[in-house]
């Protein structure tokens, strides 16, 4: 059977500091989601992730995010829809210059922290992103959260032009409506490796999950995103990527 693509962030290092196995954890997943500069990132490391990527064949994405360095992109930032689609084409073209020189493309986009979860309550901000993506190249996908009603995003794609991903986690709990439980209430990351790659597996066969509130949760997955910012994430991708590897077979 056919499974989900594996992403992960990843080039978030910046000067002198580092942050995330990135080698670790690259020859495990499909796609890396680099960083762009604004959130996290430098030059240098964007330029030696993008070749790391290149040298275990993974797919380079761009991982845009609102100018908050200080916060890592975790804030919200009042941009308006037209600086939104401005700024993403700005950090899309930061990396195709290094891709360029690195003998590659940017085949994705996948929009970081406050951004990401902005634009998904934000019709219009989700829609400045689009039309980034597709001014850029509209023939690359753009990876949004999995909900359990994904057809409002698949509408807007539609009138928009491009094409999307749906994205799971495996180490995140869910409410009813498919959006990510928030960091700050007990029981919204899960740690125990065996709960991670279960879910991670009833994601890509398309099974329910149960919902912090109990309740039965189908969501849409092209892809799931890993984590490899600590030893035991990157043990956890590794079980996944087996995991999957099994699924193939069946």
């Amino acid at each position: 059977m056919a499974v989900p693509l594996l992403n992960c962030d990843m080039g978030e290092s910046f000067g002198n500091y580092s942050l995330g196995l990135d080698s670790e954890v690259m020859p495990h997943v499909d796609c890396a989601n680099i960083a762009c500069g604004f959130h996290a990132s430098d030059p240098h490391v964007m330029r030696r992730t993008v070749r790391l990527a290149v040298e275990h064949g993974v797919r380079v994405g761009a991982h845009p995010a609102y100018p908050d360095l200080m916060g890592f992109g975790r804030r919200s930032m009042a941009c308006s829809p037209a600086e939104v689609e401005d700024m993403v084409l700005y950090q899309m073209g930061a990396l195709a210059g290094i891709c360029q020189a690195e003998g590659t493309t940017i085949r994705y986009v996948k929009p970081h922290g406050a951004l990401y979860n902005d634009m998904a309550r934000d019709p219009e901000l989700l829609r400045a992103v689009m039309r980034a993506v597709r001014s850029y190249d509209p023939g690359l996908p753009l990876m949004l959260m999995a909900t359990a009603d994904p057809e409002p995003s698949r509408r807007l794609a539609e009138e928009e032009g491009i094409a999307i991903w749906f994205e799971t986690f495996a180490d995140r709990a869910y409410d009813a409506n498919g959006h990510l439980v928030s960091r700050r209430l007990p029981g919204a990351v899960h740690h125990d490796q065996k709960v991670i790659v279960e879910q991670a597996v009833r994601l890509a066969r398309g099974e329910s999950l149960r919902s912090a509130d109990g309740t039965e949760l189908e969501l849409p997955c092209d892809t799931l995103c890993v984590h490899g910012d600590n030893p035991e994430s990157v043990a956890a991708v590794r079980a996944i990527r087996e995991a999957f590897e099994a699924l193939k077979t069946t």
